[in-house]
């Protein structure tokens, strides 16, 4: 079997933010009732988080849970953890209606790193990326121009972009392109 490779290699762009591919993160998508004792303890054991509130995330070092959608949980671990880490919920959710997957090889996520990062988001995506509107802990789930994906904010200067890895160039493009000196437009 072949090494797991990032989708860009590490590409990184410098401009008025610097954006940058991640790396292989272990994603599995999680769904099922999340008020459900069973699902919330599994998460809890697993990520050592509680399920997020909706349009949250709980980034703990190399583990987080972000909320999607009402039945739908993204939880990140370390990539090569991600298998052994779906048997376990697996095992821990029998007996419940679920649905499991490590989807980390059809992902990409990006680091959009600067003072600017809202504005830069603000170009490609139709979320509200004020303060008020948007804040670290929250997570967005959206269209990045043309094609879907979610970012969050880990502070404020700091956003990481999840996007298809199958987009993964369109996406880095878009970023590296909305991040050029001179392209600033002051947004707030």
């Amino acid at each position: 079997m072949s090494d797991a490779i990032s989708a860009l290699s590490g590409a990184h762009a410098t401009g008025y933010v610097t954006v940058t591919e991640a790396g292989l993160r272990g994603m599995i998508t999680l769904r099922g009732d999340l008020g459900a004792t069973k699902l919330k303890a599994a998460v809890k054991k697993l990520i050592g988080a509680d399920v997020p509130l909706v349009r949250q995330n709980t980034v703990n070092a190399d583990r987080g849970v972000a909320w999607m959608s009402p039945d739908e949980l993204l939880l990140m671990v370390p990539h090569a953890e991600a298998e052994s880490c779906v048997a376990a919920l697996a095992k821990a959710l029998t007996g419940t209606h679920h649905l499991v997957a490590n989807v980390s090889d059809a992902r990409a996520v990006f680091r959009v790193e600067g003072a600017a990062v809202r504005e830069v988001l603000a170009k490609i995506s139709p979320a509200d990326l004020s303060p008020a509107g948007f804040a670290p802990g929250q997570v967005c789930r959206t269209r990045l121009a043309q094609v879907a994906g979610a970012f969050w904010l880990t502070d404020d200067e700091t956003a990481e972009v999840v996007c298809f890895r199958s987009v993964a160039a369109y996406v880095f493009g878009l970023l590296e392109h909305s991040s050029r000196t001179g392209s600033e437009v002051e947004y707030s």
